[in-house]
């Protein structure tokens, strides 16, 4: 049986944390391939949501990364980020998903070999708690109709 290789979705803040992993691929450092790579303006700006929608379109690990404390781009952003992770972990226990299943880091622009030793450590943590064995349920927005029969009942 082939080892399971997990679909890890990393946001990465475009000014510091996109331009570590490029200099990763252009310095050709080794490091997993399974990180589909989003670049986000500021670590800051990622919504609880992004993370949740990406584990409910089949990710099995989420990394979201950052400029270090002190040298965001936008000042406080990654400040931000660092309110809400904690939140985002209990939000993803109150859905059944272990919380070790998304990790924040910062990489800045210089640091390609951080990068790089990031993706590997978090796809074997990942690779360690197996595939995300969670029940995939539509919540979709209600219907337009439903929000007006409420408006009109009254």
């Amino acid at each position: 049986m082939a080892q399971f290789e997990p679909r890890i979705v990393a946001f990465l803040c475009r000014w510091c944390s996109y331009t570590g992993a490029d200099l990763a691929g252009t310095s050709r450092l080794k490091y997993p391939a399974n990180v589909l790579p989003i670049r986000v303006m500021c670590s800051g700006r990622v919504d609880p949501t992004f993370v949740l929608n990406a584990f409910r379109k089949g990710a099995d690990g989420v990394l979201i990364c950052g400029c270090h404390p002190g040298d965001c781009h936008y000042n406080e952003g990654n400040f931000n980020m660092m309110r809400r992770f904690p939140l985002i972990r209990k939000l993803l226990g109150q859905f059944g998903i272990d919380p070790e299943r998304v990790r924040l880091e910062w990489v800045s622009a210089s640091e390609g070999d951080r990068y790089a030793q990031v993706v590997a450590d978090f796809t074997d943590a990942v690779r360690r708690l197996g595939p995300l064995a969670w029940t995939q349920t539509e919540w979709a927005p209600p219907a337009a109709t439903a929000a007006e029969s409420v408006v009109t009942a009254r």
